[in-house]
């Protein structure tokens, strides 16, 4: 009897739980490809900043309108030319239970100076110290104009849950890329979401965490199901379908599907991510000259790609600073001249062409493999024979990080909205010491460009930072260090109701724990 009381009790409990008082708000969301790992200092990518912001909070981050909001830092002050001081908040838990303060983010900035992908970001910041539990100053070495920008990038880690050695042995904070550690397998931050289940490539699960902090936000979804769909048609026919609720991108070819169909909202918002192919001059010889990098630059059809590819989605590129940065320059226009393009080649000594392998994803930016496989249909009009591959995106990096081709595609939005962050990572003389070069996958290197970059860096004056910036950006077009395709527009789709429009953003970070969704 006492066995079918308890039955009736548990059946009255699942009974309440359905009912719509207990409803619970699970949100299913696809994206073209789910993180590679939950390190957060591991890759420098869209997917794990994405994660970060959904686990972890920044000390500050972005408003729509590219202003800083508080979020671990309550405040700020810059109390002298190399150092801001931040008051840090009070009564902030990890989904560990352990409670955050100063010492956590002193961990986090020496596990960050450690990171091979992040430590380019930091490097002008020498240390943050510990001024009390509450107080931290971040110090660079000299004044330093991007502090903040720079700051949206500092993720508070739970410094006693990654401290210590795993069962065999292994520190539980080394950073291991694409390889398997304690902390690409394991998460504690102070974020809106705990992950209660990951399988990669396939799922992974996110539940509201009930000790977050911010009782401010509005955010009312409890569960987050993340579902990776790499194949554009698939992932809007979920979406059209009631399948999942909340889809990206929307390629350019559904933009108008997407948009008149019942129930679902399309969301669109211009990018300042640049689609670039980089040319690895320690792999060809060829490449080495200019004249040949001009060639392939003059050989590709910037324009044709955005028309008939993006749909006109995005905006034609021939430098990495878009419009609104200080290092844009108006006047360089991409340079499509297939005969130029021949004449360059003649001129170089290569009349009669030569073989190159290609490399880039198939899952990581809007279009990718169709657009490897026009840039390859391209160049064969200039006698370059290309060898292309196109990878998943988790496939894709390891092979990016070891240069396995002649020619690599690489994506870039700019991780501090400056100028410099773009030469800084993808065409600076590569450095592991400093992390300069990170992805410089063309081993292009000009000191006399670097060192514009230092001094942009080091420059507070906004007129002579211009000055610095466009003076870079006319070398890296002048010698074809890269080849720069179009600006990638940003598009979302989403069930109504959902008010998916509040807390997307040009950084293409939306802030899901801030999310509404109607009941």
């Amino acid at each position: 009897m006492m066995k079918f009381k308890d039955c009736v009790a548990g059946l009255a409990l699942v009974a309440a739980l359905a009912s719509p008082t207990f409803a619970e708000i699970s949100v299913k969301v696809a994206y073209d490809a789910d993180p590679v790992s939950l390190d957060p200092y591991e890759q420098l990518s869209g997917g794990t900043l994405q994660l970060n912001h959904m686990v972890f909070d920044p000390l500050v981050r972005w408003t729509q309108d590219l202003e800083f909001e508080s979020r671990l830092a309550e405040s700020w002050e810059q109390i002298d030319p190399t150092t801001m001081r931040f008051k840090l908040r009070k009564g902030v838990t990890f989904h560990s239970g352990n409670a955050f303060t100063a010492k956590d983010m002193d961990w986090t900035f020496d596990r960050v100076k450690e990171s091979p992908d992040f430590k380019g970001i930091f490097a002008p910041f020498t240390d943050i110290e510990v001024v009390d539990d509450y107080t931290i100053d971040l110090k660079t070495s000299e004044p330093f104009p991007l502090v903040l920008h720079t700051a949206t990038y500092l993720f508070a880690m739970d410094s006693a849950f990654y401290s210590g050695q795993t069962a065999d042995g292994k520190d539980k904070a080394e950073i291991v890329k694409h390889g398997d550690s304690f902390a690409s397998r394991n998460i504690s931050g102070t974020g809106p979401f705990v992950v209660s289940e990951r399988e990669q490539g396939v799922k992974v699960v996110f539940d509201r965490f009930d000790g977050y902090w911010d009782s401010a936000s509005k955010g009312n979804v409890d569960e987050i199901i993340l579902t990776p769909i790499k194949e554009d048609p698939t992932r809007v026919a979920a979406l059209l379908s009631g399948d999942v609720d909340f889809i990206a991108p929307v390629p350019p070819t559904d933009l108008a599907r997407v948009e008149k169909a019942e129930g679902v909202n399309l969301i669109t918002m211009p990018g300042t991510r640049i689609i670039t192919f980089q040319m690895n001059q320690d792999r060809v010889e060829a490449f080495k000259d200019p004249k040949v990098r001009q060639a392939i630059d003059y050989a590709v059809n910037n324009t044709g790609i955005v028309d008939r590819i993006m749909r006109g989605f995005g905006t034609v590129g021939a430098q990495a600073s878009p419009a609104g940065y200080l290092g844009y320059i108006s006047d360089l226009e991409p340079r499509y001249d297939v005969e130029k393009a021949k004449a360059l080649m003649a001129e170089a000594g290569y009349a009669d062409g030569f073989s190159i392998s290609m490399m880039a994803p198939n899952n990581r930016y809007v279009n990718d493999d169709k657009i490897a496989q026009a840039v390859a249909s391209m160049l064969s009009k200039i006698g370059i024979t290309v060898d292309l591959q196109t990878l998943p995106k988790a496939q894709y990096w390891p092979e990016f990080d070891a240069r396995a081709a002649d020619m690599m595609m690489i994506g870039w939005h700019a991780d501090t909205e400056d100028s410099a962050n773009f030469h800084q990572f993808l065409s600076a003389c590569a450095d592991k010491t400093s992390g300069n070069g990170q992805y410089n996958a063309g081993n292009y290197c000009n000191p006399e460009a670097d060192k514009l970059m230092d001094m942009a860096n080091a420059e507070t004056d906004i007129a002579k930072r211009r000055e610095h910036l466009q003076r870079l950006e006319q070398i890296l077009y002048d010698e074809a260090a890269y080849i720069p395709l179009h600006w990638q527009n940003l598009a979302w789709g989403a069930k109504e109701g959902m008010n998916a429009g509040d807390i997307v953003n040009a950084l293409n970070f939306p802030y899901f724990g801030d999310l509404t969704v109607a009941k």
